[in-house]
């Protein structure tokens, strides 16, 4: 009965943790760069993209697919960054708890 009632405190530890985590990753905000910084992407913690700064001088009528790929490149960097924090963060609220290799949160 002692290990039902522990594993129950835990549940609702872990709980509490995952609510604070997930407050934390809704003000986390990640930049991603490509261009050697011309173009910056800012995504929340949970994927949003908060904001798009683009240096002037890519504003030229023949590089928009240049443009295009940068921004791509850029938004793709943030996610990434965001994805890995969001993961570093999971790891310390779920340590010490039998979960498998691999399994990525949340589910």
């Amino acid at each position: 009965m002692k290990d039902i009632m522990g594993m129950m405190k835990a549940a609702s530890e872990m709980k509490g943790k995952m609510e604070a985590m997930q407050a934390e990753l809704a003000e986390l905000v990640v930049e991603g760069r490509s261009g050697g910084g011309m173009v910056v992407v800012s995504l929340s913690g949970k994927g949003e993209m908060k904001g798009l700064k683009i240096d002037p001088s890519l504003f030229k009528e023949d590089d928009v697919e240049v443009l295009e790929d940068l921004i791509l490149a850029a938004h793709n960097d943030a996610k990434a960054k965001s994805e890995a924090e969001m993961q570093s963060r999971m790891a310390e609220v779920t340590s010490g708890l039998p979960i498998p290799p691999g399994m990525k949160f949340p589910f």
